[in-house]
């Protein structure tokens, strides 16, 4: 296996074998360049007419961080239709590995064999066979993680990677010659794919977003040290897995002085961190989900602004929380309607939904946001931030060299805006969310201190949901949601309670009318929580059974094993028509600490476990 990259300048021949429109590899730009040299940091190319690549490389443990710099020394601009951050040669492997996703199902695994991708060379070898996909759009995470793995099954070997992407990118993988051996790139979505040009004018340079690439023995190992190799800006203040709770499935939408004052009250001494307000403190009347963009908080609901519900939430030993849609317009903000300060397409506003975007790159826009939204934080004493996006710009949008060039430079302005956020407001934790998780890409997420997993609260494929994601991100960062409801059986506490040892505890729902018979089994799984912290935090996924294919209908069972040193942490949940009893856990392993009980159809157990 050989490490590289691909480009293709505008002008310049195609590939052949029947490739033009399939794959932009293979052109006559880059056939133009040579290898001139090559040391531990990079590897350097050049065509003979001024233009240079570097493909720099950076070793981390166990995995390797790679990415593209183009320069351009000749005497005359040039115009980039591809360009990746990476390129893999003669890789053997005989299986594919991806992460698909949708809103509420994210992270399932899909595993194809190059049978199955009719990626077998010809009879000749001529012809390119290959398979190019990933993301269009604002919601890097929308269909597909941007992830890849390659099996040679013949020794179980796998090599991975993941693309540190705020927006539209691609992977493809091909097969041009006898041996079979694939080729793997990956990076921006180019211009077939995603609508991107990027003109590079004399002296100047572009460089690519970061791929991350690690191998391992197998699936697991090799997906671990991808997610080792992320360094998240994890605040100080939530460096202990802390526990949540977010009143949005208590409230609906509907926070006001005297709830929240309720909720404070009711978890006053519980241990939680984070009391987390939700969307609905803003704008006026029914209509304030329409409202977003101008950030006016709603003075019936909080008549003595938003200092006064988050000095109560201090007192009760809570750390308070804000939501923000930031980057958005409503259809009700004063703003919608002037299409000064928004994004455009094709010279209007861009209208997805009922939503329009801000002009994250506007300097104005930016002013205003830290007014709006670092202000209110800093005057309300907010120590903890929600970012959520809820719509997607698609192909791309006006601004750049081209739309998907656009698209890129508004994406990376509002990564600069969060980067703002944490430099002006020291130690603040922030949530990533978009409509769930739109937006779990590494790029997004070491940005932040936390995630929100998934929009299925309350769905039974939380546990499925929150366990894929063990493949691609830290599970300290990914936030999933145990919603009590005063009808929930013991089973279903348990149920929901388990879910959340895949990753960080936040509780929501109907707390004033549980029993306290109820409330003692939500306390028995804050404490095993606490007790199995570390090894969620710093421990490492060592068996995922999973074996539902319907996700609103899951089947069968699952079982997680993560492993810290000698302690272990084993999560099971049955589905419909489980098999009867438990599952094996580690041989010889002593059995610490359980909580739940498995014992039908849609119950869960845990338990804490040494190994001998």
């Amino acid at each position: 296996m050989e490490l590289c990259t691909e480009m293709k300048l505008v002008g310049d021949t195609y590939g052949s074998g029947f490739g033009c429109g399939l794959t932009l590899t293979g052109s006559a730009t880059i056939r133009g360049f040579e290898k001139v040299g090559e040391d531990l940091s990079s590897l350097r190319y050049e065509n003979g007419k001024g233009l240079a690549l570097t493909v720099h490389k950076r070793q981390e443990q166990d995995a390797l961080r790679v990415w593209t710099e183009f320069s351009n020394h000749s005497g005359e601009a040039v115009t980039l239709e591809m360009l990746a951050s990476f390129a893999l040669q003669d890789v053997e492997a005989d299986a594919i590995y991806r992460l698909q996703s949708f809103w509420s199902a994210e992270g399932k695994l899909r595993r194809e064999t190059v049978y199955d991708l009719h990626l077998e060379p010809s009879w000749s070898g001529h012809g390119v066979r290959a398979e190019r996909f990933g993301t269009v759009g604002s919601m890097p995470v929308r269909k597909y993680f941007p992830f890849l793995a390659l099996e040679d099954s013949r020794t179980g070997h796998v090599t991975a990677v993941q693309l540190y992407v705020g927006a539209s990118w691609q992977m493809e993988v091909s097969c041009r010659e006898k041996s079979g051996r694939l080729t793997v790139t990956g990076g921006l979505a180019d211009r077939e794919f995603g609508h991107w040009t990027r003109t590079v004018a004399p002296g100047e340079s572009f460089t690519t977003p970061q791929a991350v690439i690690a191998q391992g023995e197998d699936l697991y190992q090799a997906c671990a040290r991808l997610v080792a190799a992320q360094h998240p800006a994890i605040s100080p203040v939530d460096d202990h897995m802390g526990i949540l709770f977010n009143e949005y499935c208590t409230t609906w939408g509907n926070p006001n002085l005297e709830n929240l004052k309720a909720i404070a009250d009711r978890l006053e001494g519980k241990g939680i961190q984070f009391f987390v307000i939700d969307c609905g403190w803003y704008g006026q009347g029914a209509e304030w989900p329409l409202s977003v963009g101008d950030w006016d908080v709603n003075t019936q609901r909080l008549p003595g602004g938003l200092r006064e519900a988050a000095d109560y939430i201090r007192s009760k030993g809570m750390v308070p929380g804000l939501w923000f849609e930031m980057e958005s317009v409503g259809p009700k903000s004063r703003h919608y309607n002037d299409p000064t300060h928004l994004v455009k397409k094709d010279g209007v506003p861009l209208t997805v939904g009922g939503r329009r975007f801000w002009d994250m790159e506007d300097p104005w826009v930016v002013d205003y946001l830290t007014e709006k939204v670092i202000g209110q934080l800093k005057a309300g004493g907010f120590g903890y931030l929600k970012v959520d996006y809820n719509e997607t710009m698609g192909l791309g949008v006006d601004g750049g060299h081209s739309l998907g060039d656009g698209l890129q430079r508004k994406v990376a302005a509002s990564q600069r805006f969060f980067q703002k956020i944490r430099e002006e407001i020291p130690g603040i934790v922030m949530e990533n969310c978009s409509s769930g998780g739109h937006r779990l890409s590494p790029a997004f997420m070491e940005l932040v201190s936390q995630a929100s997993f998934s929009d299925a609260h309350e769905t039974t494929s939380i546990p499925i949901i929150a366990a894929n994601l063990h493949r691609a991100i830290k599970p300290e960062q990914s936030q999933i949601w145990a919603v009590l409801r005063v009808e929930d059986s013991d089973a279903r506490l348990h149920y929901s309670l388990a879910a959340t040892l895949l990753g960080r505890m936040c509780l929501s729902g109907d707390i004033h009318g549980l029993s306290q018979h109820q409330w003692d089994i939500v306390e028995e799984g804050m404490d095993f929580y606490r007790k199995a912290a570390e090894i969620i935090q710093k421990g490492v996924t060592v068996l995922h059974q999973c074996e539902p294919q319907s996700y609103n209908h899951p089947q069968g069972s699952q079982l997680v094993l993560r492993e810290l040193d000698k302690q272990g942490l084993a999560v099971y949940h049955r589905f419909e028509n489980s098999p009867q009893g438990l599952p094996a856990l580690p041989e010889g392993c002593k059995i610490v600490a359980t909580f739940g009980q498995a014992d039908r159809d849609f119950s869960a157990q845990a338990w804490l476990y040494e190994k001998g």
